[in-house]
C-alpha cells in the first residue's frame, strides 16, 4: 500500500483509507545471487511467473515454459510418462559435451544427470509449487555462474507463504484423458496378400504361402486410451512472524502406450521467518519426491509398424507364452511380436529425492548497506529397478540365452555452500547507484550405482551373467566470484563480472579457469531529445 502521512495537531479520531501501490513481477527479475530491477539489467533476462505459464494437465516443469520464452526450445523426449524434455537456450554451444542450460531451484544448482531409473531430472519439481522461472541467456547476465553457465541458466522459484497472511488452503485436481489420433499407414494383411498375388510370377509361390489369414493391426494393440490424475493441496500462512507454505501432490500418469506408467507423490515445506528486527532474513526450504515408473518397452513402436499384419498375436506355442515368434528370432531374425515384446517386459523403478536448503541473510548492522548471505544444501537421490523377461520372451541378448534378469541401483549426493556479500549505497551527490557482490562457491558431486544382468538358457541350467558392474565418481566445483553494478543519472548503467571455477576433473594449471564479461547499457528514451 501507498504510504500516508498526516499531520496529528489536536485531532484524535482519523479515517484513513489506504491505496494499492503495486509492485510486480515485471518491474523485477531475478538475477545470479540477487536481483535487479528489470529497467535497469543489461543482461538479457526473461521473467516469467505462475500467471503466464501454460495451463492444463502438465507434469513437467519443463512443460510450463514451452513457447513462452524467446530463444528457448523445449523439445519433449517421447511423450512417455514422466519423460523430461531437451531444453536449448539460443541453441548449442558444444559439439560433444553437454548443452543443456544450469538449472538453480531456490538458489540450489542441480546436477542435470539423471539417476538411473529416472528420464527427468526435473520431475521431483511439482509444477503448482513453482512461483516464477527467470531465464539467463546472454554472457553478460550467467558469467556469475561460470564455465557452467556456457548454455544459459533457468533460476526457478517456489512458492513461500507471505508475513501476516492468513492460512489459506488450496486444493487442485485434475483429470486428462490422451489418446493416439493418427498412426503410421502400414499395409493391411489383406493388401499384403494382393501384393504377394500379383507379384507370385516373380517370387514364387512360396513367398505367398508364408503369409497367414489375420489383419492385425499392430498399432491399435499396443495404444490405448488413457486417464490421468493430478492432485494438490497446499496450505499456507503466517504464524506470528513465521511465514510458512506446506504442500502435497499425487499424479498418476498412464501412458497411451500400454504397459507404461508413473505415480508420484510429492511433499514440500517452506519456512521464512524474519528475525533481529528485520536484519536477519531466513528461508529455509525442503522438497521431497516418492516415484513408481513403469516403462513398459518403447521398442514396440516399431516392431509394431514392421510386423506382418497376416500374423496373430496368439498362435498357443508354449515356447513362446502362447504368443506367435518368428520360429528362427532366437537367431536375432525378424521382426519380435509388438504385443509380447511391451507386454510381457518387467520395466519398473522406484526413485526417492530429497533436496534442502538453508539460507541466511543478515543485514550487517555497523555497515548499513552491506548484506552477508549464506546459503547451505544438499541433493541426495536414490533409485532400484529391474528390467526382465521371461524365458518364453526373445531378448536383446544373443542365442542361445532366451529371457532377461537385470537389477541396477544409484545413489546421487549434491552438497554446496554459498558465501558472498552483498554492498547497495546510492551515492546522491553524484547521481549513482553501486551494487556490487563478491563470494564464494564449494560444490561436491558424487555418483555411484551398479548393473547385474544374467540370461536364461533353460530351467535345467543356471543363469549366465553378461554383466556385473559398478561406478563410482566423485568431484569437486570450488569458486570465487564477483560483480559490480554501476548506474549513473538512472541512465548509463555497467555491469562487470568475473568468476574463477576451479574444478576436480583436471589436473595441474588446467583445474582453474577465469570467466569475466562486462555489459553497457544506456537508457536513451530517458534523454532530453
Amino acid at each position: 500500500m501507498k504510504n500516508v502521512e498526516i499531520e496529528v495537531d489536536n485531532q484524535t479520531n482519523f479515517n484513513i483509507a489506504l491505496q494499492e501501490e503495486t509492485f510486480g513481477l515485471d518491474e523485477v527479475v531475478v538475477i545470479g545471487y540477487g536481483q535487479v530491477k528489470k529497467g535497469d539489467a543489461t543482461g538479457s533476462v526473461t521473467a516469467i511467473s505462475s500467471d503466464d505459464f501454460n495451463k492444463g494437465a502438465i507434469t513437467s516443469a519443463q512443460d510450463l515454459l514451452v513457447g513462452k520464452a524467446s530463444g528457448v526450445v523445449i523439445t519433449t523426449a517421447g511423450g512417455a510418462p514422466g519423460s523430461g524434455s531437451t531444453i536449448r537456450i539460443r541453441g548449442g554451444s558444444s559439439l560433444n559435451a553437454s548443452n543443456d542450460p544450469l538449472i538453480i531451484i531456490d538458489g540450489v544448482p542441480i546436477d542435470n544427470n539423471n539417476v538411473s531409473g529416472s528420464s527427468n531430472f526435473l520431475s521431483f519439481v511439482n509444477p503448482n509449487d513453482i512461483e516464477s522461472m527467470n531465464i539467463l541467456k546472454d554472457a553478460s547476465a550467467t558469467a556469475i555462474y561460470g564455465s557452467r553457465a556456457s548454455n544459459g541458466v533457468i533460476i526457478i522459484n517456489t512458492k513461500k507463504g507471505k508475513a501476516g497472511s492468513p492460512m489459506t488452503i488450496n486444493v487442485d485436481i485434475n483429470s486428462s484423458i490422451a489418446t493416439p489420433i493418427e498412426y503410421m499407414d502400414v499395409y493391411s494383411g489383406d493388401e499384403m496378400r494382393k501384393i504377394a498375388m500379383d507379384k507370385k510370377g516373380l517370387f514364387g509361390a512360396d513367398s505367398y504361402n508364408q503369409l497367414w489369414n489375420e489383419n492385425t493391426n499392430w498399432q491399435k494393440q499396443i495404444f490405448r486410451t488413457a486417464a490421468s490424475q493430478d492432485n494438490n493441496l497446499s496450505i499456507s500462512g503466517s504464524v506470528k512472524d513465521l511465514p510458512y507454505r506446506v504442500s502435497v501432490g499425487y499424479t498418476n500418469q498412464r501412458g497411451i502406450l500400454k504397459n507404461t506408467d508413473m505415480q508420484r507423490l510429492t511433499g514440500t515445506l517452506s519456512l521464512n521467518p524474519t528475525l533481529l528486527d528485520g536484519d536477519l532474513k531466513v528461508n529455509a526450504n525442503a522438497k521431497g519426491m516418492l516415484t513408481d515408473h513403469n516403462f513398459g518397452d518403447s521398442g514396440a513402436i516399431g516392431s509394431a509398424i514392421s510386423m506382418d499384419p497376416t500374423k496373430p498375436i496368439y498362435d498357443g506355442n508354449p515356447n513362446s507364452g502362447g504368443y506367435f515368434q518368428w520360429s528362427n528370432y532366437g537367431a536375432n531374425l525378424g521382426t519380435p511380436n509388438p504385443v509380447e515384446q511391451l507386454m510381457e517386459v518387467d520395466n519398473t523403478s522406484t526413485v526417492k529425492r530429497f533436496i534442502g536448503n538453508f539460507q541466511l541473510d543478515y543485514k550487517i548492522p555497523f555497515i548499513p548497506d552491506m548484506h552477508a548471505n549464506l546459503n547451505v544444501a544438499t541433493d541426495y537421490s536414490k533409485s532400484e529397478g529391474h528390467n526382465n523377461r521371461p524365458s518364453t520372451s526373445p531378448s536383446v541378448l544373443t542365442s542361445p540365452l532366451w529371457g532377461k534378469l537385470s537389477n541396477y541401483d544409484a545413489k546421487n549426493t549434491n552438497d554446496l555452500l554459498d558465501f558472498y556479500l552483498n554492498y547497495t549505497k546510492d551515492l546522491e551527490s553524484i547521481k549513482s547507484r553501486i551494487d556490487a557482490t563478491a563470494g564464494y562457491s564449494w560444490q561436491h558431486f558424487k555418483r555411484e550405482g551398479s548393473t547385474y544382468t544374467r540370461g536364461i538358457v533353460d530351467a535345467n541350467h543356471p543363469a549366465q551373467v553378461t554383466e556385473n558392474s559398478s561406478f563410482i565418481t566423485e568431484n569437486y566445483l570450488v569458486s570465487f566470484f564477483g560483480r559490480l553494478n554501476y548506474t549513473l543519472a538512472d541512465k548509463y548503467l555497467l555491469t562487470a563480472t568475473v568468476r574463477q571455477d576451479g574444478s576436480s576433473r583436471f589436473i595441474g594449471d588446467n583445474k582453474w579457469g577465469i570467466f569475466p564479461s562486462a555489459a553497457f547499457a544506456w537508457k536513451i528514451k530517458e534523454e532530453s531529445f
